[in-house]
């Protein structure tokens, strides 16, 4: 597989790049800047994989879901600044729709088929159960419901406000979790199993590869937002779809990847961190900043998103609350998430 994708990297990268100085077709662009993307972010999988064998699992998870959701807040920028911002809102809804029940479903999913019986920390899915709950319940639900009284000025004063304190409370918990807190909750056999494994690379190099793939990733996805508008029509597809599918599984394919091969190798403390962390991320960083830098451009984004997007977004919080709260995880449950992601995606689809 590695090897694959090493030759998608060769083959794919400098077709884009020649690509978007000869200007080709908008179709052959999307198609070449999304394998670029998606084999670029395999490299940030691998990476990060090594530093989460240096460093533990909740670094490695956080140092995952950071460089992946890198990708995705660069396209996001990109769009903003065309003017896209229903793609973007759309984007953050795929976000946490694809950690939380495509990447989560998938590694319950295959895990569980090769494991019969897969563990976790329950103190961590706890922690994080409860920031899911702020972030998507309480932070997303609370601008839509007051943005319905409030002039469009007073509900971006609103998201600004909320964007800030969910930025604070993020950083918050990351002290909690890697500082006041670390090593409390962790258990002991995950520990030795992770010691004992050598990772694939260098922490320099590892380090090395991560910044030169987000910026090579940078460059191509200010060409991936220009495809945007004319493959939508081409397809049929909305703005909707392809924020909520398109742009959510290709910006995010580092963790994916990186999420299915730690729950491959029963690493599931690694995988969940990935899969929730990530989402917390999404919601509690990317898309406050992302509100706050829109300040600065001629279209700002407020913190409301769709009815449809609010519902499938809880849905999926409740359900992944659901299947971790107990600590343990097995296929029918990944099966389960796999199903929610499906019919929600159908019913985007069709929207």
């Amino acid at each position: 597989m590695n090897r694959i994708f090493s030759i998608l990297v060769i083959i794919t990268v400098p077709l884009a790049i020649i690509g978007s100085f000869l200007e080709w077709p908008s179709i052959v662009m999307f198609v070449l800047c999304s394998l670029s993307i998606i084999a670029l972010s395999s490299f940030m999988g691998r990476a990060t994989e090594s530093l989460a064998i240096v460093s533990g699992p909740r670094i490695g998870g956080l140092l995952n879901a950071t460089f992946g959701n890198a990708v995705e807040l660069i396209i996001s920028v990109f769009a903003l600044q065309a003017g896209l911002v229903g793609v973007v809102l759309a984007s953050l809804t795929g976000s946490v729709l694809g950690n939380l029940l495509l990447v989560g479903g998938l590694s319950f999913f295959l895990g569980g088929i090769k494991f019969k019986r897969q563990k976790f920390s329950v103190h961590d899915a706890s922690h994080n159960s409860g920031l899911l709950i702020f972030a998507v319940v309480v932070a997303f639900v609370i601008p839509e419901i007051f943005s319905m009284t409030m002039t469009d000025r007073e509900t971006i004063q609103l998201s600004a406000g909320i964007s800030i304190i969910m930025i604070l409370l993020y950083l918050a918990g990351l002290i909690f979790k890697l500082v006041t807190h670390r090593g409390v909750y962790t258990h002991s056999d995950a520990d030795v199993e992770e010691v004992r494994e050598e990772p694939e690379w260098t922490k320099p190099k590892a380090i090395i590869i991560l910044f030169a793939a987000t910026l090579v990733v940078a460059f191509i996805s200010e060409n991936l937002v220009h495809t945007f508008e004319e493959v939508g029509e081409q397809f049929g597809w909305s703005e909707l779809f392809i924020g909520v599918i398109v742009v959510a599984i290709v910006g995010n394919a580092a963790e994916h990847a990186s999420a299915l091969m730690m729950a491959m190798k029963n690493k599931m403390d690694v995988a969940v961190e990935i899969a929730i962390g990530s989402t917390l991320q999404v919601a509690m960083f990317v898309a406050p900043v992302l509100v706050l830098l829109s300040l600065f451009m001629p279209v700002q984004m407020p913190l409301v998103f769709t009815i449809p997007e609010l519902v499938a977004m809880i849905t999926a919080v409740f359900l992944t609350i659901n299947a971790t709260n107990d600590g343990e995880s097995n296929w029918f449950e990944g099966l389960t998430l796999l199903a929610a992601y499906l019919i929600m995606g159908i019913g985007f689809y069709l929207l």
